[in-house]
């Protein structure tokens, strides 16, 4: 399934993208007036293949969900039942992501990709129906630790890349028209953090943050552990799959995953934050082309966020000093995509409105 999935990712449409650059050209409004909406409505004809683009919507966030063995170095204060724990408050609608996805008339699906505690199969009492729904796609529970091996097999990191790529085909074929990236895990800030150093190849002191808020102590505890990591394992960013083996989470492989299934499907992938953009890293190794299919929602208050976006030459649609994930950022940025498409189909050229050019 990997091999055909990144077999079929192709380059953007460029006679598409050239009608949208004519028909921007030719919309009631001063020519680069709409900024970097404008390149964004191209790039999206270049990915649909033509001009105007569908409207991205429906909009579906799917959040993969996995546990750390690197939790055990401690890199985080937080423990890791938390990340159990949320996933039932996605399931019950009472996280941001929630509040978010409602304001943005989103879907909600979570996957359990590698969570190490026993999820409820049954969905809480009283839930709504067509609210959040669960996903049991568990490859193992939670990482090994990377510092002392690598953190999966290529057999596992394999399977959940697939299962990214899985649930992007079921998400496509029930009618979302972007999907929105979403991750749970506590200590995934870590691994985020040695996938950007290893794809990138910048220094682990430069991309590592402070994830949910460490103290100094645990922060340069934290850089030390990436760092460790690295040297181990000396991952070759020409083999994704071998970094993601290395030092990635379940959730950062599923999520490569989900953002090549899309790009296969040219449906655009709106990331969140930094857990988001170091999966995007690997999904280019894989297929570069990817990339045409990623829109950057925000920019990540993690360092490592903005050295990644700077390596896959993306700009992010707004900045707010956001470090929550869950794919709250993405959320906010919506219906800014939502709204340079609209642009396309629904302003008026100077000659159908009879406005006079310049």
């Amino acid at each position: 399934m990997l091999e055909s999935t990144v077999a079929a990712i192709r380059p953007l449409d460029e006679a598409a993208m050239a009608a949208a650059r004519d028909l921007q050209a030719r919309l009631t409004k001063p020519a680069g007036s709409l900024g970097a909406l404008e390149p964004l409505s191209v790039r999206l004809a270049g990915l649909a293949g033509t001009c105007p683009p569908p409207l991205p919507e429906p909009a579906a966030v799917a959040i993969f969900a996995g546990d750390h063995g690197v939790h055990a170095q401690g890199v985080t204060p937080w423990p890791q039942e938390v990340t159990a724990q949320m996933i039932g408050n996605f399931l019950a609608g009472g996280a941001v992501v929630n509040a978010f996805a409602r304001q943005a008339g989103a879907s909600v699906t979570v996957v359990d990709v590698g969570v190490a505690t026993p999820l409820p199969v049954d969905p809480p009492a009283g839930a709504d129906p067509a609210g959040p729904r669960l996903i049991a796609a568990n490859v193992r529970a939670g990482t090994r630790d990377l510092t002392v091996t690598a953190a999966l097999t290529r057999d596992e990191a394999r399977a959940a890349v697939e299962t990214g790529i899985r649930v992007a085909g079921d998400l496509i074929d029930t009618g979302a028209g972007i999907l929105l990236t979403g991750d749970m895990g506590i200590g995934n800030t870590t691994p985020a953090a040695a996938l950007v150093a290893a794809f990138t190849g910048a220094d682990p002191a430069e991309v590592t943050g402070r994830g949910t808020g460490v103290d100094d102590e645990t922060y340069a505890r934290k850089v030390g552990v990436v760092r460790a990591a690295l040297d181990r394992h000396a991952p070759d960013r020409a083999d994704p799959l071998g970094v993601l083996a290395a030092v990635g989470g379940l959730e950062h492989a599923a999520l490569a995953g989900l953002i090549l299934g899309a790009a296969a499907r040219r449906v655009p992938v709106l990331l969140d934050g930094v857990i988001a953009v170091s999966a995007a890293l690997a999904a280019a190794a894989f297929a570069p082309d990817a990339v045409g299919a990623m829109v950057a929602g925000h920019r990540s208050a993690e360092p490592g966020a903005t050295t990644a976006l700077r390596h896959l030459g993306l700009d992010p649609l707004v900045d707010l000093g956001l470090r929550l994930g869950e794919g709250t950022g993405a959320l906010l940025a919506l219906p800014v995509v939502t709204g340079a498409v609209r642009v396309l189909h629904e302003v008026a050229t100077f000659d159908s409105a009879g406005v006079a050019e310049k």
